[in-house]
C-alpha cells in the first residue's frame, strides 16, 4: 500500500494528467469520427491512427497509477468496476464507427453511441457511483 506521503506528492499531478489525457482522447476520437462520417482522408491517415494509442496508452498508464495509489478495486468500488466494462463497450463502438461498420449510417449511430458511452463514463468517474448521471 502506498504512503501517505506518496499519495500527496503523485496524486495532485496524477489526476489532472487523467483527466487532461480523457480530454485529449476523446476530442481526437470525435475529431477522426466526423471526419470519417465527412469522407475526409485523414482520420485515417498514419498519423492520426498512430496518435490515439499513444494517448490512450498513457491515458491507461496515468488510470492504472491511480488505481494503484488509490488502492481501488473493481470488486469493491463498483462505479471502477462500470466505468471498466464501458470502457471496453466504448472500445467496439468506437472501431465500429471509425472502420468496420458497414455503412454511413451505421457508422454515425455508432459514433453517436461511443460518445454517449464516454459521456456516461466520465459521469460515473466524477460521481463514483456506478448510475452516473442517474444516480439519486
Amino acid at each position: 500500500m502506498p504512503s501517505p506521503e506518496l499519495i500527496a506528492s503523485l496524486y495532485p499531478w496524477l489526476l489532472p494528467l487523467h483527466i487532461g489525457l480523457v480530454t485529449l482522447s476523446l476530442s481526437l476520437f470525435a475529431a477522426r469520427g466526423l471526419g470519417v462520417l465527412a469522407g475526409a482522408a485523414w482520420p485515417m491517415a498514419g498519423w492520426a491512427r498512430g496518435l490515439a494509442p499513444v494517448i490512450d496508452s498513457l491515458l491507461l498508464l496515468a488510470g492504472g497509477g491511480l488505481w494503484w495509489l488509490l488502492q481501488f478495486n473493481p470488486w469493491q468500488n463498483p462505479w471502477l468496476g462500470v466505468k471498466l466494462v464501458l470502457l471496453v463497450v466504448y472500445i467496439g463502438l468506437g472501431t465500429l464507427a471509425l472502420k468496420r461498420a458497414p455503412t454511413w449510417p451505421a457508422k454515425a449511430l455508432c459514433l453517436a453511441a461511443a460518445l454517449a458511452v464516454a459521456g456516461f463514463m466520465v459521469s460515473v468517474a466524477i460521481g463514483h457511483h456506478p448510475l452516473g448521471v442517474f444516480a439519486p
